[in-house]
């Protein structure tokens, strides 16, 4: 998986390189500073440092790693935040910017990163991995190489206030209304009853085939196809494998095979496996990675995902999060992995 959000302490994670939130002096300063130069080797890794003097904010620099699982340690510069009006922003898109730049240069293959400037530099945490998610999202597109956001615990980890009071709105709607109202509905009809009840939003991508109005072979659904199901359904052949209609999107969407694959925050090589293989069989994170890619509506991606035996649950905060992400047009991946870790559920990709 190309991007991870993982709860640990930096100092353990395993990565050929990792970011420390330096002090702009050669010294040991507190926090993240402190936890890494004490895991390193406090002695070593000081004498290092102050070959490179000092470093200005929203720069980096690099040292061995010492007595860390890491290679190597990128030291960088958070900016002091005041009040959002003097180009805190900048300098802190700088600091990861920076460090990826120098990453690749090292043709690290991993880097770990600490939420930068939101501890005693007091950067808002919202904003903050807002800044760090854009700067992966873009860095990712045209690199390979696994980034990985380290934070200690989960109250170290924030999505803006209104996001937040949404999600849990809506998660606390749907998790009791439609469940209750569900009971009085056969199995199918409760199946279709709670697609229309999470997918509000019109489709984005429908694909409508012309027929001949006078055919009657266009008229008549395949051997073992509900008559209940649409006729885009019906129209789009419903043997087809998971693999089968997965690549018939990708060809729709325009775009490339790479495109995709990173938008969905999947491996190349897991990628590779699944073109080759017509019956592969998706974990559930995986295939709704595709769909978040490639922007499918709610009844696309529940047909896409009904190939591989994946059905959405009413009742299941995963699910949940992914239909509301979905109705209010959320397909950064990163930001709705950023939603998944912060309500502790499994974050997308492969």
């Amino acid at each position: 998986m190309p991007f991870q959000i993982i709860r640990n302490d930096i100092t353990k994670v395993k990565a050929d390189i990792i970011v420390n939130t330096a002090n702009p002096k050669p010294i040991i300063g507190s926090g993240t500073d402190s936890a890494i130069y004490n895991a390193a080797g406090a002695e070593a890794l000081l004498a290092e440092r102050k070959k490179i003097g000092d470093i200005k904010a929203g720069e980096a620099a690099v040292t061995p790693a010492f007595g860390l699982s890491a290679k190597l340690i990128i030291h960088t510069v958070g900016p002091a935040w005041e009040d959002g009006q003097h180009g805190e922003c900048v300098v802190l898109r700088s600091c990861y910017e920076k460090s990826l730049a120098l990453a690749a240069e090292l043709s690290a293959k991993s880097i770990a990163f600490p939420l930068i400037a939101t501890g005693v530099y007091g950067f808002p945490k919202d904003e903050a991995l807002s800044i760090a998610l854009s700067v992966f999202s873009k860095f990712l597109l045209s690199h390979d190489m696994k980034v990985i956001l380290v934070v200690f615990d989960r109250k170290a980890f924030e999505l803006s206030g209104k996001l937040v009071g949404d999600i849990d709105e809506y998660i606390d709607e749907h998790s009791v209304s439609l469940i209750r109202d569900a009971e009085y509905f056969d199995d199918y009809e409760k199946i279709e009853y709670v697609r229309r009840r999470t997918a509000p939003r019109p489709a984005l991508m429908e694909q409508v085939e012309e027929t001949d109005e006078g055919s009657d072979e266009a008229l008549s659904a395949p051997a073992g196809i509900s008559e209940k199901m649409s006729l885009d359904q019906i129209l789009d052949d419903a043997g087809k494998t998971f693999q089968q209609r997965l690549f018939q999107l990708i060809d729709a969407s325009g775009m490339d095979d790479v495109t995709v694959y990173k938008k969905a925050n999947i491996d190349r090589k897991v990628f590779s496996r699944i073109r080759c293989k017509v019956d592969y069989k998706p974990k559930k994170k995986t295939a709704i990675a595709f769909a978040i890619a490639l922007k499918l509506d709610l009844p696309t991606m529940e047909d896409l995902l009904s190939r591989a035996e994946i059905a959405f649950s009413p009742s299941n905060k995963f699910d949940l999060i992914i239909t509301y992400c979905v109705n209010n047009g959320i397909y950064d991946i990163f930001d709705i992995n950023a939603i998944l870790f912060k309500y502790g559920q499994p974050i997308l990709g492969e």
